[in-house]
């Protein structure tokens, strides 16, 4: 398949650690399955290889340098999209709806705090997807929301450093190409307001 440069049916969505990026993705792929739509869901990092070490570097299992982690991701969305076995493209070939939690805007928004922007750009050319739903939430909202799970913080769970992701997300956000349909969502909304809201800028 020929390289695109706008993912077609693929829907992504984006927001802070806590923000119910998620909870959203489950509840249209529910609702998607039921109507039976072709999908195919996913996330970032993936459960691939690299995608599997950069969770362990997450959750603080391993320790290395903001370059080397924004080059594993990279790489992680290398693979994810271009790989002719599970890769992206080969599933939107196949007439598939993408539903993806997180892509490379979470790059720009997360390692864009410690690197410098043009080195995530240089490392990061990829296609964007038709769809981009933010779920905007503040920090401590989300903060409360990750100690509320009892599970041990990860990497970038810090609510100084969620503030300024939330900055970078604003500043890549204003850069998204006229083809790209975008919703910002308030996510202090009750999980079935943001799906209504979320299923009337999808129209299907």
């Amino acid at each position: 398949m020929k390289e695109l440069n706008i993912l077609p049916r693929t829907i992504v969505f984006e927001g802070l650690d806590g923000a119910g990026t998620t909870t959203q993705r489950n509840k249209l792929v529910a609702y998607l399955k039921e109507k039976n739509f072709p999908l195919f869901e996913t996330c970032e990092p993936t459960s691939n290889m690299i995608g599997r070490l950069i969770r362990d570097i997450l959750q603080k299992k391993y320790t290395t340098t903001p370059s080397a982690l924004a080059l594993l991701y990279s790489a992680d969305r290398e693979d994810h999209l271009y790989n002719k076995t599970y890769g992206l493209l080969t599933q939107i070939e196949e007439g598939k709806y993408v539903i993806q939690d997180r892509y490379f805007y979470s790059s720009f928004a997360y390692q864009g705090v410690n690197l410098a922007w043009e080195k995530i750009e240089e490392i990061n050319p990829f296609p964007h997807p038709e769809y981009v739903i933010y779920i905007e939430t503040s920090e401590q909202v989300c903060m409360d929301r990750i100690e509320k799970r009892g599970e041990a913080k990860e990497l970038f769970e810090k609510a100084e450093f969620l503030k300024k992701v939330a900055i970078n997300y604003e500043k890549i956000f204003s850069t998204l190409p006229k083809a790209v349909k975008f919703l910002k969502i308030d996510g202090s909304l009750t999980a079935e307001a943001i799906f209504d809201e979320i299923l009337k800028f999808l129209a299907f």
